[in-house]
């Protein structure tokens, strides 16, 4: 069997006309046709990276290089748009084309490799996408995004998990995984339910051996993607948050009756000590996000920002306890 590799989609072709694709998956429900906004499609752009002549085009299996094109959301007013990361590394000049032809100058606001998000700007005013809430599982969302440099397409299909870590994509990262058809050069697109609201930001697919859809597939979810967002404009960069402990996997004995990590060491004189958390407690859950491996508390620190206050729970001797922990500033 072969080995199964991860890979971004991104791609270049000639530009066509818009191409809308509606693609149904699922039962008997999917006979009932997926409910899609056409005027989400003004908020979704093409992304163009220009770089210089010569500069390899990424092989398969390569899941940290360039893309060749990519897509964008608007993701508030004032020009501001989303794309991924790898989109728009190391271009020398990015364009963005709309969905009615025309291309722009784009600006690269900022850009985070930890989370492969990326800020672009355009002189133009653009209609953002509202943002939704975190869907249920089996909700039904579409994907707007430009595969293979064909232009705008939309694919339609179901939420099969939501807070996926641990892909191995980023070194942050809260996926929904969808099996909405994506394909290379869907990164940096759109992932709406059945309102039109932005639920995600395309991000990557799964395959196992070259860039073929297999149904698995990966948009950044919209509360990682605000709180980056909301840095890059006002910074320029993300400020991360520290907690102030380390931490270290259960044995797996353990695991048998207990879920969790176990705090290793406390930082002397921290947040985390001045919050009353001791080595040796084990985090259940951060912000009301289960913990279940580093990745799920890499992440759950990484969405809230200096200053914040979360409220984590250990379990102590037995006991449950909730403890609110000052993010330092």
């Amino acid at each position: 069997m072969p080995q199964s590799a991860f890979r971004r989609s991104g791609a270049k072709m000639p530009y066509v006309p818009l191409v809308v694709l509606l693609v149904l998956f699922g039962g008997p429900a999917a006979a009932d046709g997926v409910a899609f906004k056409p005027s989400v499609l003004q908020s979704v752009v093409s992304v163009i990276p220009v770089r210089e002549p010569g500069t390899p085009k990424p092989q398969p299996g390569d899941v940290r290089g360039e893309e060749r094109s990519g897509s964008g959301v608007v993701i508030r007013p004032g020009g501001y748009i989303a794309t991924n990361h790898h989109v728009v590394l190391n271009a020398r000049q990015v364009f963005v084309r709309l969905a009615d032809g025309r291309e722009l100058p784009a600006e690269v606001v900022g850009s985070d490799e930890t989370t492969d998000i990326a800020l672009l700007k355009v002189a133009e005013a653009l209609p953002p996408l509202a943002l939704g809430k975190e869907p249920p599982l089996g909700a039904r969302v579409c994907t707007v995004s430009d595969p293979f440099g064909m232009g705008l397409s939309v694919t339609c299909g179901v939420v099969s998990a939501v807070r996926r870590t641990g892909m191995g994509f980023n070194m942050i990262e809260d996926f929904i995984q969808t099996d909405a058809v994506l394909n290379p050069g869907s990164s940096g697109g759109a992932l709406v339910d059945g309102s039109g609201a932005l639920v995600g930001l395309v991000a990557a697919i799964f395959t196992r051996s070259a860039d073929a859809n297999i149904g698995v597939n990966f948009a950044i979810s919209t509360a990682l993607l605000s709180r980056v967002v909301d840095d890059l404009v006002a910074h320029g960069e993300v400020i991360p948050a520290y907690a102030g402990f380390r931490l270290t996997a259960l044995p797996r004995a353990e695991r048998r009756t207990l879920a969790g990590l176990r705090i290793a060491a406390v930082e002397s004189g921290d947040a985390a000590e001045r919050a009353g958390f001791r080595t040796g407690d084990v985090i259940t859950a951060i912000a009301g996000r289960a913990i279940r491996s580093r990745s799920d508390a890499l992440t759950a620190i990484y969405l809230h920002r200096p200053g914040d206050r979360i409220d984590v729970t250990v379990m102590r001797d037995g006991q449950g306890k909730t403890l609110a922990l000052d993010i330092p500033k």
